[in-house]
């Protein structure tokens, strides 16, 4: 299908309207991932809702010496993958149409949760996320708006403005898109020489590192809790060596583990890019509750995010995995 291009909120507000709209916020140069949202949002639109795609690349969200020149801008090849990926529309307006008059004055503060990980790297970064995303959402007016899990503090920090400012509309995840070789697709891998790509593998293969940590935790632990209840018990297991098993399981699961495994395990393979050519340069490698964004303790149990950024060259990359603590073992 092809999606029509539309410059200004009027154009699309005169769109006719017969069942749910669903929007997918860009800032252009789309790749698969961007694809993997769009096809995302067609079915939940349904045949015959409304696919809408926003390209804007906003000024508020990048700092001093921060890629806004630079960034790469492609409308052309944006509206065609939009419209192949099933978007009815792609709404592409200027900075004057978001923002008449100049940067606005009241803008939407992230708050504490603004500050950490991202926000200590970025600063003011998240306000001016948050700002926009609320204007787009004020633009587009949808009903559902889909945003990719690789920006896990950006996804949070979106849910949590649209819960509380009751904007009442419904915001769905998609799980991170990657290359065949691990690497998360991002507009910015562009950037990346050969040989800076092979070092920026170094992020993928961390989260992997502690993901597979995680996961080996998780199993001793299930196989600590099959360590026998009582001394009878015991002593007959005993005779066939189970019990050693189960306290070695018991040992290595309770002191050995733990958040701070999943990091050294992580921070392993990152300390080793630190030494290629060309080296990769870490801003943050940190496992948290995705509620705030700040770190899990030994105690944790639910949804957690392990998440990196980091440098190769001129360019700046993020990355994350979620993981599950409990019974139910690690995401993958």
């Amino acid at each position: 299908m092809t999606a029509t291009l539309l410059r200004t909120a009027a154009e699309l507000h005169a769109r006719a309207r017969t069942g749910r709209r669903a929007v997918v916020m860009t800032m252009g140069a789309l790749h698969e991932g961007h694809a993997t949202l769009i096809r995302a949002a067609r079915k939940i639109a349904g045949p015959d809702g409304e696919v809408v795609v926003t390209v804007f690349v906003n000024p508020l969200q990048f700092g001093a010496g921060e890629d806004l020149d630079r960034y790469p801008r492609t409308l052309d090849a944006d509206v065609e993958l939009a419209g192949r990926s099933g978007a009815d529309a792609v709404f592409a307006p200027s900075v004057d149409e978001v923002y008449p008059g100049g940067e606005p004055q009241v803008r939407i503060s992230a708050g504490p949760m603004g500050e950490r990980l991202e926000g200590a790297a970025r600063p003011g970064h998240f306000d001016g996320m948050l700002t926009v995303v609320a204007k787009l959402l004020h633009l587009t007016r949808p009903d559902v708006a889909l945003y990719g899990q690789k920006d896990a503090q950006q996804l949070a920090l979106i849910r949590r403005m649209v819960r509380d400012l009751n904007f009442g509309i419904e915001i769905v995840g998609v799980p991170t898109v990657r290359e065949e070789d691990g690497l998360a697709l991002s507009s910015r891998n562009r950037y990346l020489s050969p040989a800076e790509r092979r070092t920026a593998l170094a992020l993928s293969q961390a989260l992997f590192a502690g993901r597979d940590r995680h996961a080996a935790q998780e199993a001793l632990r299930a196989r600590a809790r099959e360590v026998p209840a009582t001394r009878a018990r015991a002593e007959a297991l005993s005779a066939i060596g189970e019990s050693r098993a189960a306290a070695d399981a018991h040992a290595v699961a309770t002191t050995a583990g733990g958040p701070a495994a999943i990091r050294a395990a992580a921070r392993l393979v990152l300390d080793e890019a630190a030494r290629l050519d060309p080296p990769l340069t870490l801003d943050y490698l940190a496992l948290v509750d995705p509620s705030d964004f700040t770190d899990i303790g030994d105690d944790f149990t639910g949804e957690a995010v392990l998440a990196v950024a980091a440098r190769v060259g001129a360019t700046r990359l993020i990355d994350n995995i979620p993981l599950t603590f409990g019974n139910l073992g690690a995401a993958s």
